[in-house]
């Protein structure tokens, strides 16, 4: 199934609320989104990434068959890692396993380093996750390590994977 990435629309917020009132995914994400995810959630989330510094804050919506289907963004950190990203993503779980992703992240690392300044781009998967690891692997990003109980979700210290892209790497 093809994919496309392109800059949210204020009418994904349907789309993005049904996407994320899924703990499906919510068990993947970082916490701090509300469950149930409304429309209105969804139109604020959107808002802020319209206006976003385009410089720092690489947010688009996934898009396959003229909808909204998921969410990638690649989000610039600071001070000596200023020319470093975090990846982070998820896709609603009715396109789960059809490459869908992996095709995503190939397109948004593409733009990053095409557009910007940024030579690194990172991903932290919860190391359960193993989905979200082979969709990193398939897009060329390499294991770096795992990060020992580097995160707290409902009460259990878990680990993580690190991952990395560089732009040499394409």
């Amino acid at each position: 199934m093809n994919c496309k990435i392109r800059k949210w629309e204020l009418t994904d917020a349907g789309d993005l609320a049904a996407a994320l009132s899924n703990t499906k995914i919510q068990d993947n994400l970082r916490d701090g989104l509300p469950y149930p995810y409304t429309e209105r959630d969804g139109l604020h989330y959107i808002s802020e990434m319209l206006s976003a510094d385009q410089n720092n804050t690489f947010a688009f919506a996934i898009t396959a068959e003229e909808k909204a289907i998921g969410s990638i963004g690649v989000f610039r950190q600071s001070n000596i890692h200023k020319q470093t990203a975090e990846l982070g993503y998820y896709i609603a779980e009715e396109y789960w396993g059809r490459g869908i992703m992996t095709e995503a992240v190939r397109q948004i690392c593409a733009y990053v380093f095409e557009k910007s300044d940024i030579i690194r781009i990172y991903a932290e998967p919860f190391a359960y996750n193993t989905a979200s690891c082979r969709v990193l692997e398939k897009a060329g990003f390499q294991y770096e390590g795992t990060l020992r109980k580097n995160a707290v979700k409902k009460g259990k210290a878990i680990d993580m994977k690190m991952y990395s892209l560089l732009k040499t790497d394409l």
